[in-house]
């Protein structure tokens, strides 16, 4: 019992750090986004974007690294579309965020058809775990590189938008954009540029699910992650570092039916691969409900109006 325990175990924890790294990108992108007072539902267009296009800049240039710079290159395209969409008198943020997500996702589908059955170089892991010499674990412990540049993003927003004038400026065109035009702030330019550098976050996402995890391009790829990292935000109130505990959560329900299934339970094994979606309701139900997020969400959010 105790052995299967262990297994379970470490199963859910190589699972939650795979599962977890599109999360944290795109979680960070609408985090920022919505830092300088912004929703981007469109995000979810730039994950699966930016997957296809790092699968084929892999494929055709044979680095996947260079795809990864393109798949966040596209991501920032579509969120400089909408920052640019968003600046027009009488244009709702939430409406044009499921345009561009529409649009993503079917120029995705649409270039992305002759890269379905070829097979691209893939993104290698740093192999962690042989120091333990449990076989097991160090299978799990053989995490992507783009895991640690999510976790250093993180840790370097947090820091930028409590320590610097940029961070200062962002967070004032969030709360107040009559206090930020009254310093001279251009408040239609922070929140386009914001907009783009979190479209390049979750193009980069994107990259990682095909290029590593599950490490294929297909048209159903993202399974709505783009959209669940709006729930994520506003679980981990706006703060980077929380985004990131709040992803690592989301990446071990989601690790929860694999884990079960590798220590011989597959009854529910599709109700428990829906933990992400059931934790995704309940966070937005008790968000709803929670003074904390009403008193912390950026005051500029069309959310908040």
């Amino acid at each position: 019992m105790n052995d299967l325990l262990v297994t379970a175990l470490i199963a859910m924890l190589g699972g939650a750090i795979r599962v977890s790294t599109p999360f944290m990108f795109v979680a960070l992108g609408e985090c920022l986004t919505e830092k300088s007072g912004r929703v981007n539902l469109g995000l979810e267009g730039s994950l699966v974007l930016g997957a296809m296009v790092a699968y084929a800049g892999s494929y055709l240039t044979g680095s996947p690294w260079l795809g990864v710079i393109a798949a966040g290159l596209a991501g920032m395209v579509l969120g400089a579309i909408h920052g640019f969409l968003c600046r027009l008198p009488r244009v709702n943020d939430m409406a044009v965020g499921i345009a561009i997500m529409s649009f993503g996702t079917g120029l995705a589908f649409f270039f992305g058809k002759p890269f379905i059955q070829p097979s691209a170089p893939r993104l290698d892991a740093i192999p962690l775990g042989g120091w333990t010499g449990d076989p097991r674990l160090a299978q799990a412990l053989e995490i992507n590189p783009l895991f640690f540049v999510g976790l250093a993003l993180g840790i370097f927003l947090w820091w930028a938008l409590n320590n610097t004038r940029w961070g200062l400026i962002v967070r004032m065109t969030g709360d107040s954009a009559a206090s930020a035009k009254a310093m001279g702030v251009s408040v239609d330019l922070v929140r386009f540029l914001a907009t783009a550098t979190g479209g390049f976050m979750a193009g980069i996402g994107g990259a990682f699910l095909s290029l590593y995890y599950p490490g294929s391009w297909n048209q159903g790829l993202s399974s709505g992650q783009g959209l669940m990292a709006v729930a994520l935000v506003i679980f981990a109130r706006w703060k980077p570092l929380r985004c990131l505990a709040a992803a690592l959560l989301f990446g071990a329900a989601g690790a929860l039916g694999p884990a079960l299934q590798s220590i011989g339970i597959s009854q529910g094994y599709y109700f428990f691969n829906a933990a992400p979606y059931i934790l995704t309701l309940f966070i937005m139900i008790a968000s709803a409900q929670s003074k904390s997020a009403a008193r912390e969400v950026p005051g500029e959010l069309s959310i908040n109006r």
